[in-house]
């Protein structure tokens, strides 16, 4: 099992599909790694050499932010946009969607589940 980039690697998948279990790659990005290191994208990661894990783990060490960095730093813009008190940082402070999503309806991810809001009926008494 190869570990890149404090990810461990299923070694059954194809190279171009396992890398994108690491945080801030997808399959473009994959491609042009392994192009780079010129490593075939077809070969199974448990078929790979540890001069190709370490050529791929220099790439994506060197040249791209990954993992923890990738994330503190999504963090930090939401925490900022937050801080200036612009329309999507009030968004992300409340919990509801920042893109122009409706609410009335949807939502359910960003709002949780349904709170019911019960009402009691008033007695309603018989004219006589």
């Amino acid at each position: 099992m190869a570990r890149i980039a404090g990810v461990d690697l299923p070694n059954d998948k194809k190279v171009k599909i396992a890398l994108t279990y690491i945080y801030g790659i997808g399959r473009t990005i994959a491609l042009q790694v392994l192009e780079k290191a010129k490593v075939d994208p077809e070969i199974r990661v448990k078929n790979l050499t540890e001069r190709q894990v370490h050529e791929i783990r220099t790439i994506i060490s060197n040249e791209l932010k990954v993992e923890g960095t990738l994330r503190t730093e999504f963090q930090m813009d939401i925490k900022r946009l937050m801080d200036i008190g612009c329309y999507r940082g009030l968004r992300h402070r409340r919990g509801l969607p920042a893109r122009g999503q409706r609410t009335k309806t949807n939502a359910r991810t960003r709002k949780g589940p349904r709170r019911i809001v019960s009402r009691k009926k008033a007695k309603v008494g018989k004219k006589g």
